[in-house]
């Protein structure tokens, strides 16, 4: 399996310091009450942010996620942004990883629960802490073969759900329909599933953000990178980083619907998100990419990753880079 999420093992991770409610705590020490929102229901936001030479990077787009979904659960983080902000980089300088001059790859989970409860029930008025909070860094490196390797997908059964029954919109701990989608795919063989909206068009994958880029039409024509409409997907940092790369670059993006069919005709196909950044796609429900151009012409498709998506990765690479200096 090469999942967007497999990495090096470190064995530094071991005897990482977390931060838990203000204190810097060994990582075997670091532990939550049963009574935790979190644990007990889910109840909760999170964020992964990743650390590029000793800085946060888009942290200012992260935070303002957090916050959003925080607020629509009405949850107080107790926090502001700054405070988190000193938080995480104190964190960092504990573990000796803020660092400007080196190249270690950190991948940070933020998370935060509405806090202890006086009793296992869903409402907050049982509630009787303020919000637990835990910032967890390690050092965290996607595998080579990830940003290289065409992943496969396979289309699972369970859909992105609308906003009027859980609003896809949270990045909430609540994440068993990711789960669900997660063990169907892995039951198929492929490194992560592909979801669709409601309605049947595309939508997202379990823990990325799906592209495809589409075979040029036409004399002269020119590929398109395409996404959802992200109605019915997280709004990913990444995602919006690229789609804002594409038109920086004169790439014509669209976010719009489309069909499996149009997955299985694409030239190209990738996925997005912060830990790995851009990863190539070579497979969707056992049909390589680009199938249909290597039929036209006679030939087979390779299924690896294609033209298009590594010049997104270098473009990617420079915007990180830029952002962080």
């Amino acid at each position: 399996m090469a999942s967007t999420h497999q990495y090096q093992a470190d064995p530094r991770n071991e005897t990482i310091q977390v931060w838990l409610n203000g204190a810097l705590t060994p990582r075997a020490d670091a532990l939550v009450s049963v009574l935790d929102s979190g644990f007990m229901l889910g109840d909760g936001v999170w964020e992964g942010i990743r650390v590029h030479h000793g800085k946060l990077a888009f942290i200012d787009q992260h935070l303002q996620r957090l916050f959003e979904g925080a607020a629509a659960i009405d949850m107080d983080i107790g926090m502001t942004a700054a405070e988190i902000i000193e938080a995480i980089y104190e964190t960092l300088a504990a573990n000796d990883q803020a660092d400007p001059d080196a190249n270690e790859s950190v991948h940070i989970r933020l998370m935060v629960t509405r806090g202890l409860r006086s009793t296992p029930y869903q409402s907050p008025s049982v509630v009787v802490s303020d919000a637990t909070v835990v910032i967890l860094p390690e050092f965290k490196a996607p595998k080579a073969e990830v940003l290289t390797t065409g992943l496969k997908l396979h289309t699972v059964s369970t859909r992105r759900g609308r906003p009027d029954v859980q609003d896809p919109k949270w990045n909430s701990h609540s994440k068993l329909n990711c789960i669900s989608a997660c063990i169907q795919a892995d039951k198929a063989g492929a490194d992560e599933a592909l979801m669709l909206d409601p309605q049947g068009f595309v939508s997202t994958c379990n823990s990325t953000h799906f592209f495809i880029v589409t075979e040029p039409t036409g004399v002269g024509g020119t590929s398109e990178v395409w996404t959802s409409t992200g109605d019915y997907c997280m709004p990913g940092i990444t995602r919006s980083n690229i789609i804002a790369l594409c038109k920086q670059k004169g790439v014509t993006v669209r976010q719009k619907n489309f069909s499996l069919t149009e997955v299985y005709a694409a030239a190209e196909a990738f996925v997005t998100g912060t830990f790995a950044g851009v990863a190539p796609v070579g497979e969707v429900d056992g049909r390589k990419m680009g199938g249909v151009r290597a039929a036209m012409e006679g030939g087979s498709p390779s299924g690896g990753r294609g033209p298009m998506t590594e010049q997104i990765q270098r473009w990617y690479v420079e915007m990180i880079n830029e952002s962080t200096r």
